[in-house]
């Protein structure tokens, strides 16, 4: 069983990262923000709380967070294992998260703020299977309209330049020191999220020595 969380900024290529070891190795994928979104669309008493905050371009406070990712953990449908993503964001989540948990590594993608930005606010969602596009590297064949099922391709409330420049510098100053506590553990491996995202992948399995 491999149990793994992913870490990097807004834009460095996280989640397909994440979509790719998880096919190639029967993990499940547990994203915070999909988790989220999904309560918003769902229109849980969860929802206009978490609608509010993310709309502003902020983080979800911590007690939230670790409640959705023990109910998540504690479904144990991940028979093979599972990757982590977008949690812990800061060292008291990371802290709660070491406490109740084993894991084997820390994939840390590291990408420039400017790309971050650059990529972020090409990316767009289906307003109806809520597939995701990104007009860099993953465009739909026709503009403005999913592939899979014909719904029209928005942006997400929360790209925008501002809310962008706020979730990096919270990603600076409260997420990215997390880091260090994964650090003393020999946790963590360091990716150049810049390259080719099949050169990404490779080297997140050559370093996690997957086959």
């Amino acid at each position: 069983m491999h149990k793994y969380v992913i870490m990097g900024p807004q834009g460095s290529g996280k989640g397909t990262q994440a979509k790719m070891l998880c096919e190639g190795f029967d993990l499940v994928h547990i994203s915070v923000g999909d988790i989220f979104r999904w309560n918003i669309q769902s229109h849980t008493k969860l929802a206009a709380r978490v609608k509010r905050i993310v709309d502003e371009g902020l983080l979800v406070p911590d007690d939230i967070v670790e409640s959705i990712v023990g109910d998540r953990l504690a479904d144990h449908d991940w028979n093979y294992g599972f990757l982590l993503d977008g949690f812990p964001r800061n060292a008291e989540q990371a802290v709660f998260f070491l406490e109740s948990y084993d894991i084997d590594a820390v994939i840390y993608i590291d990408v420039p703020d400017e790309v971050t930005i650059q990529r972020a606010l090409a990316r767009r969602v289906c307003s109806n299977c809520g597939l995701d596009y990104n007009l860099i590297f993953h465009r739909p064949e026709s503009e403005g309209i999913c592939d899979v099922c014909g719904g029209k391709l928005v942006a997400r409330t929360d790209d925008t330049e501002d809310g962008l420049k706020q979730r990096l510098h919270d990603f600076h100053t409260k997420t990215k020191p997390t880091l260090e506590l994964f650090e003393r553990k020999e946790l963590v491996i360091h990716i150049d999220g810049t390259r080719d995202r099949e050169e990404v992948q490779d080297d997140i399995r050559g370093q996690l020595k997957l086959a």
